[in-house]
Parts: C-alpha cells; sequence; structure tokens
C-alpha cells in the first residue's frame, strides 16, 4: 500500500485559526517578546543606514507610494463598516420578522468586528506613538534614532509604531478570519503598505515592525474577544477559533438560491 502524503493545510500553516499567531501561548510568549525585542534591536542599530538605502529619491517613485500609503489609512475601511453597522443596527430594530432580524444581526457582528478589529489597534498605535515620541526620519540630524519628546503631539515626533503600518495587519488579518482563502492578498497589501511608509521616508525599519506586531496582535485579540462572547466566530472543542455560520442568513437566502437553480 502506497502512502499519499497530504500537502500541508495553508490556513494551519498561517494558524488563523488559533488563539494567536507564531504558535504562541503562555509558554511561549516570553520567547516570542525576547525574539521581537531581539530583532527590533538588531534593526535599530541599522535603522538610519537602511532608512537612507530605502528611501525613495524619484519623484515617479514618490508619487507611486504616496498613492498606496493612502490606503494604509483607516478611514476607508471604518467610515464604511460603521455606516453598515448603523444602518444594519437600524433595520433590525425595526423589522418585526425573527428571521430578518436574525440575519441582521449576523450581519451586525461581521461589521463591529471589522470595525473593531481595525480601528482598536491603530487607536491604540496613535496613543502609542504619541507617548514614546520617537523622531522621524526627516529629524534625524536634528535628534538621531533615539531622540523622543513624549506626548509633543508633533507629527515628526510620532514615529514608533507606524500606525498606517498598524492598520494594514489588523485589516489583513480581519479578512483572513472572514475570508481565509484571501488573506494572503490581505498579507501582500499590507506589506506594501508597511514598505510605502520607508520609501516615503517618514518611518524607520523598526517602526514598521512596531506595526506589523500591533496590527497582528490586535486583531488576534479582538477576534478573540469576539469569540468568547459568540459574536460572528465560536471557539471549537479543540481550541480552534473559527467564523460561526450564519445559519438565519443562509435559511433568508434559500429561496433566491433555489430560484436560481431552477433556471
Amino acid at each position: 500500500m502506497t502512502l499519499v502524503r497530504k500537502s500541508p493545510d495553508v490556513r494551519a500553516m498561517i494558524e488563523l485559526a488559533n488563539p494567536w499567531p507564531f504558535g504562541l501561548n503562555r509558554r511561549t510568549w516570553p520567547l516570542f517578546a525576547g525574539v521581537v525585542i531581539a530583532l527590533a534591536v538588531k534593526l535599530l542599530i541599522y535603522d538610519h543606514r537602511l532608512s537612507s538605502m530605502i528611501t525613495a529619491k524619484s519623484a515617479d517613485v514618490l508619487t507611486f507610494f504616496n498613492w498606496v500609503t493612502r490606503w494604509g489609512e483607516a478611514d476607508w475601511i471604518l467610515i464604511p463598516s460603521a455606516i453598515l453597522l448603523v444602518v444594519s443596527a437600524i433595520t433590525a430594530w425595526l423589522v418585526p420578522r425573527r428571521l430578518p432580524k436574525l440575519a441582521l444581526i449576523e450581519m451586525i457582528e461581521i461589521y463591529a468586528f471589522i470595525f473593531v478589529g481595525v480601528g482598536l489597534p491603530g487607536l491604540v498605535a496613535n496613543l502609542v506613538k504619541r507617548l514614546v515620541g520617537r523622531g522621524r526620519p526627516p529629524v534625524f540630524d536634528q535628534v538621531g534614532t533615539l531622540g523622543f519628546h513624549p506626548m509633543f503631539n508633533d507629527f515628526f515626533f510620532q514615529s514608533f509604531p507606524s500606525g498606517h503600518t498598524t492598520t494594514a495587519f489588523s485589516a489583513a488579518m480581519v479578512l483572513g478570519f472572514l475570508a481565509p482563502r484571501w488573506f494572503w492578498v490581505g498579507l501582500v497589501y499590507a506589506c506594501a503598505i508597511g514598505t510605502s511608509r520607508m520609501v516615503l521616508g517618514v518611518h524607520y525599519p523598526t517602526d514598521v515592525l512596531g506595526g506589523m506586531v500591533l496590527g497582528t496582535l490586535g486583531a488576534y485579540a479582538v477576534r478573540n474577544w469576539f469569540a468568547d462572547r459568540r459574536w460572528g466566530f465560536e471557539r471549537r472543542p479543540d481550541g480552534r477559533i473559527v467564523r460561526r455560520r450564519p445559519v438565519a442568513t443562509m435559511r433568508l437566502l434559500r429561496p433566491l438560491q433555489r430560484g436560481r437553480a431552477l433556471r
């Protein structure tokens, strides 16, 4: 009998269904923190040199990455999700029938997850960068790579972590949790945003690394919090966290699906 070796499941490799990424648990958290800190310290030594190498000099390149970096702002995600959330909530309150109301509640849970999953890590990033007050690359000649003005509330002293990168990686994770097959598209998008911040010369590599970690772990934390309340997600007996089946929505759409099948 020949043994057929199964190819590894992509979702298992990126661990989207696990409570935390990278095999994190209570036992491995200290190791993970140590690795991230060590990598940050290593990058810090070359921060300015790498930043100078990556920063674009061409006007055409700057124009392109200015367009790319615009997609790292949270408004294009938060505003539509907030509008859909409010409209769905009002409609659910007005609709008398039970099945449509339950379907709308399922939509509310997803819109709320998108809003909080992207918005909360971004909010934390904006608070942290003001508390840290690290100088950006343009003020390197005045303060170096370790010039700090906490709560200075000056754009040039809000370098760590990168808010755009935080938003992009949290958005990529949110997309992966809701539609795993699209995760890699989201990851490419997030990496492009992080790269754009360095190419434009407004962040050091360590700022981008901080945004990557904060955005990723922040989205996982929000997903876990929703799962504990069975809002859009649920914990399986084996500990994996998956999206709940939208039973009411599927029942509501069943007549439409049957109509299409008869055509």
